[in-house]
């Protein structure tokens, strides 16, 4: 089957911020987030977006953290799972903190959060012209594919300006975040916006969170995109309903398919994608 009909799942495990009281699956040490991992790529996840725990179960960019969880996964050796980390993972982190583990691990994705905002109403989410171009570049050094996360549509000319100066590569992969209070909301009409944006040859993915998730991911699948589903972005399966970030990925298997399409195997999403392995 052509890759064209191939849908790339990812699934966004963690998280830093949503406690494990909302929700008692999400996964906070490296055993559980392993697992999860494992788990879900079983299910039908082509990637696995991690985020750090520290002991009290606050985000954090502990390199061994890192290490260990993907050490963990990669135990499995029937799993061949697209690793992709997290550069923002704790708001008290440095820059360099945030890059620490890219040498360290060398996953084959990372996240490059393409500019700050007022995250609502915690603080400011800080990605300074200055730390982008030192990821970008770091990226670059590492062969690490970015993940360019989108919150708003400023973040598009964002994105072309380190095109244009060579720090980032195309083509380009896109996943736009809609739903964080302070960025754009998760509407199809905003998705519509995004994707109208994207330069020609680019890859893309889109995730709506809480309650959003869904009418987003039907809206992406449309438009002829990748999704993105977990206890990261929405920690219930439907109203009342707690989730499982299994469960989440699950159902996503069976809407890829009700629209007549695949979801991707690790290696295929690592074709769509340009990531050598």
């Amino acid at each position: 089957m052509a890759l064209d009909n191939k849908v790339i799942i990812t699934a966004a495990l963690t998280g830093a911020m949503t406690p494990k009281e909302l929700n008692p699956s999400i996964p906070l040490t490296p055993e559980e987030i392993a697992e999860d991992a494992y788990n879900c790529w079983k299910a039908g996840a082509a990637v696995v977006h991690l985020h750090m725990r520290d002991d009290n179960g606050i985000g954090t960019m502990d390199k061994e953290k890192f290490k260990k969880t993907i050490d963990l996964i990669k135990e499995r050796t029937d799993c061949n799972v697209v690793i992709n980390c997290t550069t923002s993972g704790d708001s008290r982190a440095s820059y360099e903190e945030r890059m620490a583990h890219l040498s360290y691990v060398k996953p084959e994705m990372a996240s490059f959060d393409a500019g700050s905002f007022n995250w609502m109403p915690f603080g400011v989410f800080d990605n300074s012209p200055q730390f982008l171009e030192q990821l970008g570049l770091k990226m670059k050094e590492l062969k690490i594919k970015p993940e360019l996360e989108i919150f708003d549509s400023g973040f598009m000319n964002i994105v072309n300006y380190y095109v244009k100066k060579g720090v980032l590569e195309t083509p380009c992969h896109y996943q736009f975040v809609l739903g964080v209070l302070g960025g754009m909301e998760a509407t199809v009409k905003n998705l519509v916006y995004l994707h109208d944006m994207l330069p020609e040859g680019s890859t893309w993915s889109a995730f709506g969170v809480g309650k959003q998730h869904l009418p987003i991911m039907y809206a992406a699948l449309s438009l002829g995109g990748h999704i993105r589903v977990g206890l990261e972005d929405n920690v219930y399966y439907s109203k009342g309903k707690l989730a499982t970030n299994v469960m989440l990925v699950e159902r996503a298997v069976r809407v890829v398919r009700e629209f007549g399409k695949e979801p991707a195997t690790s290696d295929e999403a690592r074709e769509i994608l340009g990531i050598k392995k």
